[in-house]
């Protein structure tokens, strides 16, 4: 094989002691690659992050809800919270208990509050019809519930997820409302949790959303817990020198705020913090092959084999990913220039990489496209009846493993029926 361009993954060694062009040709492209080691790691540094003692890391499954990597994640004594009663499912699935799922709904039906409830999952809700709706089903129980601290943060504005603008939280000025709900329940209020944003890369206004998520724990005495969200971000253009989020620093400033409070309530609640992109983002890796390289009207197009129903976030979000060029031939390349990474589906946006400076191209390449291990399988979809990739881990010993096989077009008429 011979390295066109593969700074990153040399640096990390991704790979190990495998050849992603012998990946690819092996399980076939696109396939998601995911590697063992970098993933533990990650949940180490989150672990580790804060020295106050009772800290507890929930990795987000909505990220990456693979049930091997989420086994690898409760191994590193991490627990998980659920956006939906499949990831409950997938989750169990994986081995996390009741009490070791954190289910944060969001406009939920009876029917889907109900099932986390009978599967004994704590849930949190995040409005006052949504606490309504809990106190009839379940009245006499513990429950959550998600406030909106009027801080947000994220890398694009859909992604914000706290603030003046967003769909989530309660805000603060129904606190009256929610205690006399709660108390017309005989609901217990096991905890507050917040989330403001995704893929900051400084931690400012995490810390400050701290002051008005405490403002609100102190008007409840008997709290369990407070979840202070996640969003920790990790940089995407590492290949051009992006630092990444300071951790440490972050961890430091956490740490001072938790022990202040705690003294200022009286005592150590629970602290949670649930970071789902930065623990799996950096550990996948999506490989493709190049099938087609043409001009149009003086732009080059580099044609692949991953639309955006393997990977959205470009689409979505105009998202930034690095790339990567691995070739199986002698071939050099001579130069470098603009191109624009297209994939196979049919539709004008459907763009992974525009006008971006790499290595010459060539048919036959095998690109990875780097940090694709969040945000990635779990929004595919058959958009054009194309199938999902397979998913592959490279273990720490350096096996690699099928932990998610490719679909067949057989796969497409699960489900139907036909007239």
């Amino acid at each position: 094989m011979q390295k066109i361009y593969t700074k990153v993954t040399d640096q990390t060694h991704f790979f190990e002691n495998q050849n992603p062009v012998e990946l690819a040709a092996a399980y076939g492209t696109p396939v998601y690659v995911y590697n063992e080691r970098i993933l533990r790691e990650r949940c180490r540094d989150l672990k580790n992050m804060v020295t106050y003692p009772k800290f507890v890391v929930d990795f987000s499954a909505k990220a990456n809800s693979n049930p091997a990597l989420l086994q690898i994640v409760r191994s590193e004594g991490l627990e998980v919270d659920a956006m939906s009663p499949g990831e409950i499912y997938i989750e169990k699935l994986a081995g996390f208990t009741s009490d070791e799922i954190f289910y944060i709904g969001n406009n939920v039906s009876d029917e889907e509050m109900q099932y986390a409830i009978s599967e004994g999952v704590l849930v949190s809700v995040d409005s006052i019809s949504q606490l309504e709706r809990y106190g009839r089903l379940a009245p006499g129980s513990r429950v959550a519930i998600r406030f909106n601290p009027g801080v947000g943060a994220g890398h694009h504005e859909k992604v914000v997820t706290a603030g003046k603008k967003t769909k989530f939280g309660v805000d603060p000025v129904f606190i009256p409302q929610v205690k006399e709900i709660l108390e017309r329940f005989q609901l217990t209020l096991a905890g507050i949790n917040q989330h403001i944003g995704s893929l900051f890369m400084t931690g400012d206004a995490f810390v400050k959303s701290l002051g008005s998520l405490f403002a609100i724990a102190k008007q409840f005495p008997e709290l369990e817990f407070i979840d202070m969200g996640g969003g920790f971000g990790i940089p995407y253009k590492k290949e051009d020198g992006e630092a990444p989020l300071d951790l440490k620093e972050l961890g430091m400033k956490i740490d001072e705020a938790l022990f202040k409070f705690s003294e200022q309530y009286g005592r150590q609640l629970t602290f949670r913090i649930e970071p789902g992109r930065y623990i799996s983002a950096e550990c996948g890796v999506l490989l493709s092959e190049v099938h087609s390289i043409k001009y149009n009207y003086n732009n080059k197009y580099i044609g692949c084999d991953t639309g955006f129903n393997v990977l959205s976030r470009p689409i979505l979000y105009d998202s930034y990913h690095g790339v990567e060029i691995y070739r199986g031939s002698d071939t050099p390349s001579e130069r470098e220039e603009a191109v624009t990474i297209v994939g196979n589906i049919c539709e004008s946006g459907d763009i992974l990489v525009k006008d971006r400076h790499l290595p010459e191209i060539q048919e036959g390449d095998i690109l990875g496209i780097l940090d694709a291990g969040a945000y990635g399988y779990v929004m595919s979809s058959n958009y054009n009846n194309r199938l999902r990739p397979a998913e592959i881990l490279i273990r720490e010993s350096g096996e690699v493993v099928v932990i998610r096989e490719r679909e067949t077009l057989d796969d497409l008429k699960n489900h139907l029926v036909l007239l």
